[in-house]
């Protein structure tokens, strides 16, 4: 099991398909705090397990034209240190996690309602009411991973998520919603020398976002999740997925270029991983293409 592996599944990322001008670089710096309870396969001999985390990401995102229309292009690469404690076969253990989690690769493309244009027309012109697109994330196998352990930060394995969501405007007020899935490859190094596939897992994710001025805005987020079934050598391991959360996010501007994010989350219900909450915050430097003189 690993405890950042899931987290494509958990998402919640409101404002992923709102339209923005094209030539645009985002540096995110970010981190925060996630503690809860872990749910194991009930075959397992783990009971009462908790884990405490703190956690960093470093991020960078283009926008660019694909088509005639906005497409983006990002990467998160997250680092974690904290532990994990429970009992194992009834005995006390304790497991310090610290290290690099899967980097991941998201391109999106808005296909409807995203005319790819420059800032200074995208700022002279209306927003669009309705916008669409798609997203790819690829999570690469690079976080730490210890095959003799049952907790890790990395997963041992490729992770590719597609998701289709639709962003619309009612005033100062916004409807997002968004369904994806994820797909897995095998991890052939699970306890060493065992075999772990994952059935693909999929999710539901809808916001209500209030945006009282422009790049102020406040959203009240919620996903479900299921499937997932894990196969061990062949054999299910425990239940399926079947968890949902809920959460708020707050973008604040505290300059021209520069905003500050606040997210906090909770799990709602949980059949089997991670029930944590999860607070955090993050910088964001927005780089805006000055255009050359005489052109």
């Amino acid at each position: 099991m690993a405890l950042a592996g899931g987290a494509a599944a958990q998402e919640l990322e409101p404002r992923t398909y709102a339209s923005a001008p094209v030539g645009v670089q985002f540096v995110v710096v970010g981190g925060g705090h996630a503690s809860g309870d872990l749910v194991f396969d009930p075959s397992l001999p783990i009971e009462d397990a908790s884990a405490s985390l703190d956690f960093g990401l470093l991020g960078y995102a283009r926008t660019f034209s694909l088509f005639g229309r906005v497409g983006k292009a990002a990467v998160v690469v997250p680092w974690f240190d904290g532990q994990a404690e429970g009992l194992v076969a009834g005995v006390p253990a304790e497991r310090v996690l610290q290290g690099m989690g899967d980097p991941r690769l998201a391109v999106s493309w808005l296909f409807l309602g995203a005319p790819a244009l420059a800032p200074a027309a995208f700022a002279a012109g209306p927003r669009p009411p309705l916008s669409a697109g798609v997203t790819v994330t690829l999570a690469a196998p690079l976080g730490e991973y210890d095959a003799e352990r049952l907790l890790n930060l990395g997963t041992n394995r490729w992770t590719l998520k597609t998701e289709v969501g639709v962003s619309r405007r009612l005033g100062r007020w916004w409807l997002e919603s968004a369904a994806a899935v994820s797909l897995f490859t095998a991890n052939d190094e699970f306890q060493r020398t065992l075999r772990r596939e994952q059935a693909p897992i999929y999710s539901l994710q809808g916001h209500l976002v209030w945006e009282p001025r422009p790049r102020l805005w406040l959203s009240l987020d919620g996903t479900y999740y299921w499937g997932g079934q894990v196969r061990v050598e062949g054999t299910r391991r425990g239940p399926e997925l079947g968890n949902s959360r809920v959460g708020l996010t707050a973008s604040l501007p505290v300059a021209r270029r520069h905003a500050v994010k606040l997210t906090v989350a909770k799990g709602l219900s949980t059949r089997t991983g991670t029930d944590f909450l999860t607070v955090g915050a993050a910088w964001q430097w927005t780089l805006i293409p000055t255009p050359l003189s005489g052109r």
